[in-house]
Formats: C-alpha cells, sequence, structure tokens
C-alpha cells in the first residue's frame, strides 16, 4: 500500500453522528468500532466511537473519533479539510451539503485567483474548503 494522507477528526461525544453525516456526504462505507467493543465494556464511554474510518469510492479516507473522558477537545481551531478538483458538479454538491445547517464563512465563488473557491464550517465545528479548479484557456 502506498503512504496515504487523511484528516483524523476528534470529537466529543458525537463521533458517530458525524461520519455518519459525511458517509451521506460522500457516499462510502463506514466501520465503526466502540470503546466497549475494545475492551473496557465497563466504561462510561463504552457506546463512544473509539475510531471510525469512512472509505469513498472516489479514494477518500476519513477517520474520526470521540475524544476520550479526561482528554481536552477544542472543536473546530485544529482542523480544516480541503476538497479540490475539477469535478464542479461533484465539488458543489459537496459543499450544498457541508455548509448545510453550518456556517459559510467564504461564499463558493469565482476567486481572484480564477477558480471557485468556498470555505464553510460544517455543523459539528469542522472547517472546510472547497476548490474548483477552473480550465486554462
Amino acid at each position: 500500500m502506498a503512504s496515504i494522507l487523511n484528516p483524523y477528526i476528534s470529537f466529543r461525544d458525537d463521533a458517530r453522528q458525524a461520519m455518519e453525516f459525511y458517509r451521506d456526504v460522500f457516499g462510502g462505507t463506514l466501520t465503526v468500532n466502540t470503546f466497549g467493543e475494545s475492551g473496557m465494556p465497563d466504561s462510561p464511554a463504552a457506546n463512544n466511537i473509539m475510531h471510525a474510518q469512512l472509505e469513498t469510492e472516489n479514494g477518500f479516507t476519513l477517520m474520526g473519533a470521540d475524544t476520550p473522558p479526561g482528554m481536552d477537545h477544542n472543536p473546530g481551531t485544529n482542523i480544516s479539510v480541503s476538497l479540490s478538483g475539477d469535478d464542479g458538479d461533484q465539488l458543489r454538491g459537496y459543499w450544498a451539503k457541508l455548509s448545510d445547517g453550518g456556517n459559510v464563512a467564504v461564499p463558493l465563488e469565482k476567486q481572484m485567483w480564477g477558480d471557485e473557491f468556498g470555505m464553510c464550517v460544517d455543523k459539528f465545528g469542522i472547517g472546510w474548503m472547497v476548490n474548483i479548479t477552473q480550465p486554462q484557456g
């Protein structure tokens, strides 16, 4: 397997809902393991997500987990996820779903460098950047 780089997002008690949301946005297969399944069946966090991995048909891999009790969690300040490419229809579709219920910081529109670009924070506090490369000509 080649080396890959993918985001890993920490949540506070809503990793399952967030990862299911991202599966609904991008499609693909979601694998979820709880703390209870991983040797902590009596923990108050037994039903929380120890590790979740979403793998899509487009080759995206997104991982996430609930932050264990007692660990600091600072939502939205430590990660942004960037989606870029030249399939405008597909990327606009992702944008519409990601920004729905969230906050748009930069509307998805043509920018001074010629591409369409937007920034939003989704309803789970995760920052997203979408860049649609325009054909050179």
